[in-house]
Formats: C-alpha cells, sequence, structure tokens
C-alpha cells in the first residue's frame, strides 16, 4: 500500500514538473523571438532610413495588433483552451518574424508588426494562463521563475543579436535561423503542455469589470513595463546615438540590461522573503530612476552600462510581483485578476517606445529616457498600494 501511493505520489511530481518544463519552453520561445526583433531595430532603421519620429510611428503598429488582439485572444482560450491558441501563437510568432525581415518599404513593415503584435499578446495570454495552471499544482509562486526564463531568452537573443549584427548578418537570415529554433522546440515539447486549464467549466465571465485594488496593481506594472519595454526598443539606439559607440557595442545596452532582468528575476522570490512584496517593489522604482538618470547625466559607455543594469535590476522583479499580488484578488478570479493586469501593464509595454520617438524628435533621447525615469518613480510611489492586498 505505500509503496503504491509513494509511486502515484512519484508519477505526479514528475508529471508536474513536465508541464513546468514545457511550460517554461515556450516562455523561452516568446523571450527569444521579441528579443530577436528588438536587438536588430537600429539595423532595420537604418536600412529603411527612418528618422527617429518616423520609427516611433512605426513601433505603433504593435500594440494596434495588440489591441486587436484582446477580444479574440481572450475568446480563444475560453472556447479552445489555452493549449491549443499557445500552440497556434508559438508557430505563427516566429513565422511572422521572418517577414519582418523581409519587409523592404515601411507600409510592409507596419502591417507584419501588426500581426506581429497579435501573435505577441496571444501567447502572452496563453502562455500566461499555463503558467497558472502549473503554479497551482506546485501550490507556491513560481511565476517569477518563468518569466526569468522569457529574460534568459531574451539575454540570449540579445548576445546572438550582439554577434551577428556587427558581422553584417541581414536580419532576415538571422530571423530565419530564430524561427527554424522555435518551431523545432514546439514539436518537441507541445505535447507536455497543461490540457486541462484552471477552473474550466466555471460560470465566471469572459469579461469582468476590474476593481480598484487590480486597477492600481494594473497602474504599477504599466509603468514598470514602459520602462521595460523602452529599454528593448530603445537602448541600442541610445548607445548608438547618444553614448555614439562603435557598432560593436550598439547592442552592449541591451545586453547587459538583460543580464541583471534575468537574475533579477530569478532572485525575486528570495528577495520578497527577506524583505517584503512592497520593499521590493519600491526599491524597484529606485533602481529604474537611478539607472535612468545616470545614463542620461553621463551618456559614456561606462556609466550608461552601468545605469542599465540598475534599470534591469529595476523592472525585474515588478511584473512577476504585481502577476503573484493580483492572483490572490478577492474579488476577481485568479485568471481573470491575472489577464487584466497583464493586459494594462502590455499596454504601457507597447505603448512607451513610441512614446519616446516622439519626444526624441521634438527635444532628445536624453529628455525621453528622463521621462521614462519618472514612470520608476511612480511605481515607487504607489508601491504602497501592494501592503496587505
Amino acid at each position: 500500500m505505500f509503496n503504491y501511493y509513494s509511486m502515484n505520489f512519484s508519477l505526479a511530481v514528475a508529471g508536474h514538473r513536465t508541464h513546468r518544463i514545457a511550460v517554461g519552453i515556450f516562455f523561452f520561445i516568446a523571450g527569444l523571438v521579441f528579443s530577436s526583433w528588438t536587438c536588430r531595430i537600429p539595423d532595420i532603421k537604418t536600412q529603411l532610413q527612418l528618422s527617429d519620429a518616423a520609427l516611433g510611428s512605426v513601433l505603433f503598429a504593435l500594440p494596434v495588433g495588440l489591441m486587436c488582439s484582446l477580444p479574440i485572444s481572450g475568446v480563444l482560450v475560453s472556447k479552445y483552451g489555452s493549449r491549443m491558441v499557445l500552440i497556434l501563437a508559438a508557430v505563427m510568432y516566429p513565422i511572422t518574424l521572418v517577414f519582418i525581415g523581409l519587409a523592404g518599404q515601411v507600409w510592409q513593415l507596419v502591417t507584419v508588426l501588426m500581426f506581429f503584435g497579435l501573435w505577441s499578446n496571444m501567447l502572452n495570454i496563453s502562455v500566461n494562463t499555463q503558467a497558472v495552471s502549473v503554479e497551482s499544482y506546485y501550490g507556491r509562486s513560481i511565476m517569477a521563475s518563468f518569466h526569468g526564463l522569457w529574460s534568459l531568452a531574451g539575454l540570449c537573443g540579445g548576445f546572438i543579436g550582439f554577434w551577428v549584427s556587427p558581422a553584417g548578418v541581414p536580419p532576415f537570415t538571422h530571423y530565419l535561423i530564430i524561427c527554424g529554433t522555435c518551431l523545432l522546440m514546439v514539436l518537441i515539447t507541445h505535447k507536455n503542455l497543461v490540457v486541462k486549464d484552471l477552473n474550466t467549466g466555471s460560470t465566471q465571465p469572459l469579461f469582468a469589470k476590474p476593481d480598484k485594488i487590480i486597477l492600481k496593481l494594473g497602474i504599477i506594472a504599466f509603468s514598470g513595463m514602459v520602462c521595460e519595454g523602452t529599454m528593448f526598443d530603445w537602448s541600442g539606439v541610445y548607445f548608438q546615438k547618444v553614448v555614439m559607440t562603435s557598432k560593436q557595442f550598439v547592442v552592449l545596452g541591451f545586453v547587459v540590461f538583460m543580464s541583471t532582468m534575468a537574475g533579477g528575476r530569478f532572485a525575486a522570490d528570495w528577495a520578497v522573503t527577506r524583505l517584503g512584496v512592497t520593499r521590493v517593489i519600491q526599491i524597484s522604482g529606485i533602481c529604474i530612476a537611478s539607472g535612468l538618470m545616470l545614463a542620461v547625466a553621463l551618456p559614456h559607455i561606462i556609466p550608461a552600462a552601468i545605469g542599465f543594469l540598475l534599470v534591469g535590476v529595476g523592472v525585474s522583479s515588478i511584473v512577476p510581483l504585481i502577476y503573484g499580488l493580483a492572483g490572490k484578488s478577492k474579488t476577481m478570479s485568479p485568471g481573470l485578476a491575472l489577464a487584466a493586469v497583464s493586459t494594462i501593464g502590455f499596454i504601457g509595454f507597447l505603448i512607451g517606445p513610441p512614446l519616446i520617438g516622439f519626444i526624441a524628435e521634438l527635444s532628445s533621447l536624453r529628455w525621453s529616457f528622463t521621462v521614462v525615469a519618472l514612470f520608476g518613480i511612480t511605481t515607487t510611489l504607489l508601491a504602497s498600494q501592494t501592503k496587505n492586498k
């Protein structure tokens, strides 16, 4: 009898671990594809001869695609389950990346980026739904580790870009290799995804109005992800135009940012245990603001790199911790609360970069990064709203 139950327990643990690995790989795919796009933005900007304002306008195609996908993603995940939607999005997302590399005209890039934003959000919602289900198996917070894998993939994508861009590898060739790699990972791991989502079959509505607590958490996520999105899309351009590094070091800012962002997410649970959620979020906002202001005040390669390291530390914990708090909402189900906060935050992630382009056109990139630093301060000021939630 003892051996029978022990065997069943071991099988259950192994099954949960298999699900966790599979979902983690899909987080990795999402991060690798997105970072592969962002690390080549300076090259695509030069290739299409775009000004700062023109680039800002082009980048608006991403949030447009995201907004179009919001109702579609929710309905599809609810009707068909996150597993099917995730597989579809994980296939189309890297394929669309290849078409970005093929774009030779601005209108073509805008069109492809709209679809890129659509698949990106569909992947984001479905993979986080899978993560919520896996987390329920473990009975403890593991969301930060999933987002850590997303950041680790971003770091890998940055290193790849750091190598292929100076070597003169065209974005299309770069993206084709990334696409093939991602599709292979989907083929190998898709069978191990969670089949039945958490709370499947409940009578809760597809859409629900967020309460004040969820809205406040959403604003914190929005502020943090404005900073994160800015670093993804503009760190290379900042090192190119403001720091004025050689082409070899244009991607350095993105790489150092991703290194501390990835490391910070894997250390998030330890930090919360020692300091508490509120204190960690407050410190995160301070790191974002101080890091950006250091890069603005001293636009040279070493202080700018140190500043971007601080920004990576700052943004690393905000989203996973806010997602964790949203999942404990007393007025909404974990899935609905997570979707609401994720949506608000991800809009900030995509709206921030185009805003930077317009501000840079009116003044300079240094002023743009100063404005972004204010969002870091906002995160610190709003952190008290996370107490006792």
